[in-house]
């Protein structure tokens, strides 16, 4: 797969687990666990993407590509913004200014922000394990938001491929705000 898909595909997956993680439950059923299952999690390549930031290194030998100050990814109506991304990718004779990098693994830092419609997610760092399909959103404190809703732990653990959320406290307490005007009317 070349780079702009599967850097694409973390896009999506990105705006996905964040956005569905609370949106595909129902809000009694999330204030009571830290888990749930995200139906219908699938990811897209088909909308192009765009990276900027302050600077770009290719590390050929490492077999990384390293954008730090301000990144911003755009793709559609979701952006990621952080202070850094390194793009980690594999293969002889791969490389990611032609496009054929087999990315393995994505990793951004310094102040992580996600933003897709009213869905929002802000943590410190974030890794997307594209082998395993995992993403991992961490910090002192990682929230999710929708509108007036609020989740509130220090790392949220997406398995992309089941569409499982986990929001982990860290050895304080999640935190869950609910506004009762946001459940959809059946």
């Amino acid at each position: 797969m070349n780079f702009e898909r599967r850097t694409s595909s973390f896009k999506t997956g990105l705006l996905v687990a964040t956005g569905l993680a609370f949106l595909a439950c129902s809000p009694a059923a999330l204030a009571q666990a830290t888990k749930s299952n995200l139906n219908g999690l699938k990811l897209s390549n088909d909308q192009p993407i765009q990276i900027e930031s302050d600077a770009l290194e290719i590390r050929e030998q490492e077999k990384t590509a390293l954008f730090s100050g301000n990144v911003k990814v755009v793709q559609g109506t979701t952006t990621l913004q952080s202070g850094n991304m390194t793009v980690h990718y594999r293969g002889e004779g791969t490389s990611v200014t032609n496009g054929n990098a087999d990315i393995e693994k994505i990793d951004v830092t310094d102040k992580v922000f996600l933003s897709s419609g009213t869905q929002q997610a802000t943590a410190d760092k974030g890794t997307f394990n594209l082998d395993a399909q995992v993403f991992v959103l961490e910090g002192d404190r990682v929230v999710l938001s929708e509108g007036q809703n609020v989740f509130v732990g220090c790392k949220l653990t997406v398995q992309m491929n089941s569409g499982e959320a986990k929001l982990d406290s860290c050895g304080g307490r999640v935190q869950i705000q609910l506004d009762p005007k946001s459940q959809k009317k059946n």
